[in-house]
């Protein structure tokens, strides 16, 4: 790739950074980060780290983080910034380099990396994913390898490809999943598209492919009790929960790849038809397991495999692939029409994220102070409470509005009682800790009206000794720190 292009990737990646914004504590950074953080400070989290290490001990992401802080000296808040950054760039780099195998001309091929770059928050159908978070996290940091993954696949260098998706696997090893079934898929097809006879056969295997790697729901063992109170609170696991719109989500790509096969084939455009027609297989076969895991009761422990999340993949591919159609047969050479798509898009993307974090900065500069009341009581927790403390909170209180979905655990570096959001999903994954989780939820709900007594039972039985109320609230107990929406208030 010449200078000029990395130059331009690299100031589509500041853009992209200033179009969705960045929130380093926010929604599922409350499992990543405080991996990390225990990396660094072996001594934190005393109380509750299976919420965050049943996850850490599955992946070199903690490592890999942690690490570099150490090598560079950097503070965390500037490493997790850069990570961002560098883990958009990438990403980038790698949809740049694959448009290149898929169309022919620059136009089409920086169509659809501007595309791309456009709506990385694009929420993939009911998944409760985007295409890339506000904050780094494995997903984020392994995009560009499997990325490169199909490349190489593409090229028969299996060999390059395998080591980028061991790579992501060790990152992040189930979402990679998807990824190597889609590369098993794709290789197959690439080798046997010479005959109509040949591709049926392939179509039938690479099925049978992508659902023996499945198959390892068959060891899933029975899940406890608890484990049904923790999976109601995710409907984005059951396919056929999902509202009419977000199933249209996963069932309109598939026609507009089909669609995209058809056009791809006639402009004898080889690599781009073998791709679509791929990834009309591989999101069939998805959909359809979804449906199954998600017709009965007795899928329940294993709807946690989420089929549906391999449309992460397949939205990447549709939109890169959109944007370089898109650029060549309708933008084409006119500055006034990319103005008139990518001027409103990004405003429009921007404005959503404005949106979903109302109470916080936009983009959250590692060098500032935190705009949002909540995040400033958490930071507060880290630095004038005991390392040991443990702290109680409302559990549904990264759904409150205002909260920004924001992690008391990984940004107050606290060790704290279960919540009902991201701690549940980490249930979901590992139920065994389900009994535990539901004990200590029932144990704070209602914490905002707590009573004296309430709270010396959260002290007795969990070694609670701080808490964060939500105002108004008339507990009467000593709180070293209020500000106009939280207080945070030391147990006797």
């Amino acid at each position: 790739m010449k200078r000029k292009e990395s130059v331009f990737l690299a100031l589509l990646s500041f853009f992209a950074l200033l179009i969705h914004g960045y929130h380093p504590g926010a929604e599922d950074s409350e499992i990543y980060l405080a991996g990390v953080e225990k990396v660094l400070h072996p001594q934190l989290f005393p109380v509750g780290g299976e919420y965050f290490q049943l996850h850490a001990h599955l992946t070199l992401y903690p490592q890999l983080i942690a690490t570099s802080v150490r090598l560079t000296h950097l503070p965390l808040a500037w490493a997790l910034f850069l990570w961002h950054l560098l883990s958009i760039f990438l990403f980038l780099f790698a949809c740049r380099i694959l448009a290149g195998k898929l169309f022919t001309g620059a136009r089409a091929i920086w169509g659809g990396v501007m595309l791309t770059a456009t709506l990385l928050t694009l929420p993939v159908a009911g998944t409760a994913l985007y295409i890339m978070d506000q904050y780094v996290n494995p997903r984020n940091v392994t995009a560009f390898a499997v990325i490169f993954g199909v490349v190489y696949v593409l090229e028969n260098k299996y060999w390059l490809a395998a080591l980028f998706l061991i790579f992501a696997a060790a990152i992040h090893p189930f979402m990679t999943a998807f990824a190597i079934s889609y590369c098993i898929l794709l290789g197959w097809m690439n080798t046997s598209r010479a005959t109509t006879e040949s591709r049926v056969r392939t179509h039938s295997s690479a099925a049978a492919i992508n659902f023996a790697w499945s198959l390892p729901l068959a060891a899933i063992a029975a899940t406890p009790k608890g484990y049904h109170d923790a999976a109601v609170l995710h409907a984005y696991q059951y396919f056929l929960k999902w509202s009419w719109y977000e199933i249209l989500g996963a069932v309109a790509p598939l026609a507009i790849l089909w669609w995209l096969h058809i056009l791809a084939r006639r402009k004898n455009m080889l690599n781009l038809d073998l791709v679509c027609k791929s990834l009309v297989v591989y999101g069939v076969f998805y959909c359809l397991l979804g449906v199954l895991f998600s017709s009965s009761g007795l899928f329940e422990s294993i709807a946690r495999l989420q089929p549906l999340r391999s449309l992460f993949l397949l939205y990447i591919f549709l939109i890169l692939i959109g944007g370089g159609f898109i650029a060549e047969y309708i933008l084409k050479n006119h500055l006034l029409r990319w103005l008139a798509l990518f001027v409103p898009l990004s405003a429009g993307m921007c404005f959503a994220q404005l949106s979903l974090f109302p109470a916080s900065a936009h983009v959250e500069w590692p060098w500032a102070t935190p705009k949002n009341p909540w995040v400033q009581s958490f930071e507060w927790i880290r630095e004038n409470t005991p390392e040991n403390a443990i702290v109680a909170i409302n559990p549904l209180y990264m759904g409150i509005h205002g909260e920004d979905a924001n992690g008391l655990r990984a940004i107050a570096q606290r060790s704290q009682l279960a919540d009902a959001g991201k701690d549940a999903g980490v249930v979901e994954m590992f139920p065994r800790i389900a009994d535990s989780w539901l004990r200590e939820v029932r144990a704070q709900t209602g914490i905002n009206n707590f009573t004296l007594q309430d709270f010396q039972r959260l002290k007795a039985e969990y070694g609670v000794s701080w808490v964060v109320l939500q105002l108004p609230n008339r507990a009467a107990l000593d709180c070293p720190y209020a500000n106009p929406v939280v207080k945070v208030c030391r147990l006797p």
